[in-house]
């Protein structure tokens, strides 16, 4: 992959959460700052929203770091839709309990010998809530009632929540959810990086794998990178990796803003697809029909399609990077060899990937017309 041919220990852009990672923006510092205030109190709530991308994740594994485990103890769990049996019994899990009968009332009896336990052993828990914005009303009103185990007037259980805007509205707005919003200690949203924090979050994440300036960048990118990316770090990531990639494939040593500008056409024609496809196929196939008996269709995950298709990029991109490793390390008596073979694998991998490029906008087509489709017709059969 492109670490390979800029010489870099590791991947600077990967999409997945790593504390090794962190960056102080403006916004994550102050997060911080309201994490370290909220857990130094020990109870109640605290309240960390922001967009899809934005570092919450990121943001609370650099804040685990820190904890003393000998001190702390740790549940995490990451929320579906659960109302407010489900929710005990996924707490109950996370503390690694095996509740009998998997009724309730067992469920919060564990959980509060749990939670006696370890503040007799000097201490306390600290329950971590990531997707908090797919809890019910009602689930959150139970993890409310959580927070109310003591010991003498000591609380025994502080919970961070973590979420997207819509959780945060929910939270301010939700007439259900008076007494939590009065446990909540300390609350931050997260805000996209400036624009001025782009040049520092690219090169800060570049030396953490090894950067020595190759490749450079031209001051436009980081300008034109802020703008396509929203500020948003998850998004920044994406664009990074793939301008990487091209330089990688293109064998460049300096990034400009016309290499910036191929990528983000490419993503956009990735996504484009006929707007009038959904109600055309729906008009002249009657097969499509019986699918409005199907209202609990799942939905499908945009974040693991791109997933899958990052892996797809970065497989080719290291069929590329073994042909230019292989050119290079071929001594010159066997060059005259090897190279008309190089040629051939060249071909080979350009015929690939055009196939796969070509498949992958039809994928995408296809995916984002069926779930139009099926959104428009759920939304049909609500409203009948």
């Amino acid at each position: 992959m492109f670490d390979n041919f800029y010489g870099l220990t590791g991947k600077p852009f990967q999409l997945t959460p790593d504390p090794e990672f962190y960056f102080r923006s403006i916004t994550h510092r102050k997060a911080l700052s309201y994490l370290g205030y909220g857990l130094a109190q020990g109870e109640g709530f605290i309240v960390i929203t922001g967009e899809v991308g934005s570092g919450k994740s990121t943001l609370v594994a650099h804040m685990l770091e820190s904890l003393d485990t000998q001190q702390v103890t740790v549940a995490q769990i990451v929320t579906s839709k659960l109302d407010e049996e489900e929710i005990v019994h996924v707490v109950a899990a996370s503390m690694g309990l095996d509740i009998e009968g998997h009724d309730k009332a067992s469920a919060l009896t564990e959980i509060e010998g749990f939670l006696h336990a370890e503040a007799r052993a000097g201490r306390r828990c600290l329950l971590i809530v990531d997707e908090s914005q797919n809890l019910s009303v009602p689930a959150l009103e139970e993890l409310r009632m959580l927070s109310n185990f003591q010991l003498g007037n000591h609380p025994l259980l502080q919970t961070l929540l973590l979420g997207q805007p819509e959780f945060r509205a929910t939270l301010q707005n939700d007439g259900g959810l008076e007494q939590l919003r009065q446990r909540v200690i300390a609350a931050h949203h997260l805000e996209p990086m400036q624009k001025s924090e782009i040049e520092p979050y690219i090169i800060h994440r570049l030396k953490k794998v090894g950067w020595d300036g190759n490749p450079a960048f031209d001051q436009r990118v980081y300008a034109e990178l802020f703008e396509a990316s929203g500020g948003i770090p998850r998004r920044v990531n994406q664009i990074a990796n793939r301008l990487l990639l091209l330089g990688a494939v293109e064998e460049r040593s300096r990034i400009d803003a016309a290499m910036l500008q191929s990528v983000l056409q490419e993503m956009e024609a990735e996504r484009a697809f006929p707007s009038a496809a959904p109600s055309a196929l729906k008009q002249k196939d009657p097969e499509f029909e019986p699918v409005k008996a199907m209202p609990t269709v799942p939905r499908v995950d945009v974040e693991q399609f791109e997933a899958a298709l990052a892996e797809r990029d970065a497989q080719i991109a290291e069929l590329q990077q073994a042909i230019v490793e292989l050119a290079n390390q071929t001594d010159e008596a066997a060059a005259n060899i090897v190279n008309p073979e190089i040629e051939i694998m060249r071909e080979q991998i350009a015929r690939i990937e055009a196939k796969c490029f070509e498949q992958e906008r039809s994928i995408r087509q296809t995916l984002t017309m069926l779930i139009e489709w099926i959104e428009s017709e759920m939304d049909s059969s609500k409203a009948a």
